[in-house]
């Protein structure tokens, strides 16, 4: 519990240096994340947070990173959480409310360990999965599979991807088996569902 409350503590304390992160210097910033993030971690090794600047305040999510056995964790510390002005504190990553940059094709591209995707330019089909009818699986389409096929980071890159799309909660409770291979030069004569679909199509399936 003394973690817990070291934890909010310090973030009341210095919640104006992260609300204001453009007018701070980046060494004194650094040392603030870094204590932050450090407290975090004496709470639990295993979450993570992310501060979102907006234009009339900020959010601090504290995140599993879709791990589902860290749920109560993340539940836990946020039952403690202040209410500081101008803050707005989350728990999870929650799932993507503007899609349009989607279907316009605007979207910036997530990059990860020299990985760089758009779910854009990302499609996706439902797969079966042996033995479980009422499970969900999906295989995912991507560009450029052939180059980053390699890279032990592809699948958590595709993961970040789908958690940031989905919401953290969705995406660990709510999929199954999650494929990945390259986009055919036929695709959109395939019927492959855009990427940015996926909640609907999940919550059509579950509802």
């Amino acid at each position: 519990m003394n973690q817990i409350t070291n934890f909010w503590n310090y973030f009341k304390q210095n919640n104006f240096v992260f609300l204001l992160l453009n007018e701070i210097p980046n060494d004194e910033l650094k040392i603030h994340f870094d204590k932050l993030i450090a407290l975090l971690h004496k709470y639990n090794k295993d979450l993570d947070l992310i501060i979102k600047n907006k234009s009339n305040g900020a959010e601090l999510i504290i995140t599993a990173s879709g791990n589902p056995y860290l749920f109560k964790e993340v539940e836990l510390i946020l039952h403690y959480a202040p209410v500081v002005e101008r803050w707005k504190i989350i728990p999870f990553l929650q799932p993507e409310t503007n899609l349009s940059k989607y279907q316009q094709g605007i979207d910036k591209p997530i990059e990860n360990y020299g990985i760089s995707l758009k779910i854009s330019e990302m499609y996706f089909e439902p797969i079966k999965i042996k033995n479980k009818p009422l499970e969900i699986g999906i295989r995912v389409y991507i560009k450029n599979h052939i180059v980053y096929k390699e890279n032990p980071r592809l699948r958590e890159t595709v993961y970040i991807h789908l958690e940031h799309l989905l919401g953290e909660k969705c995406f660990a409770n709510d999929i199954s088996l999650i494929d990945i291979t390259q986009i055919p030069s036929n695709y959109k004569e395939l019927r492959f569902i855009e990427l940015y679909k996926l909640g609907a199509y999940i919550e059509k399936i579950i509802n």
